[in-house]
């Protein structure tokens, strides 16, 4: 079980750091605004909310393909 949770979070863990580099190099946290009124937050909780966030689906998107991997496939589905 400890193999297969670093198996997920691994490399989605390398994918959110590569992410949140490209996403915050071009958004600009104290551009961040809600329904048009400017939001006073520290970037850096805009920072660690963001890196959290892409990990999350990152994490999401890695089980997924783990599962799927796992999945025998002895149904044939005509197309």
């Amino acid at each position: 079980m400890a193999r297969l949770i670093m198996v997920v979070l691994w490399p989605s863990f390398l994918i959110a750091i590569v992410a949140e580099g490209f996403l915050f190099s071009l958004f600009d946290p104290h551009d961040l605004a809600l329904v048009g009124n400017h939001i006073e937050v520290n970037p850096l909780a805009v920072y660690t909310i963001g890196f959290f966030s892409i990990w999350a689906f990152c994490s999401l998107a890695s089980m997924l393909t783990c599962y799927l991997l796992a999945v025998p496939n002895d149904k044939k589905i005509p197309f």
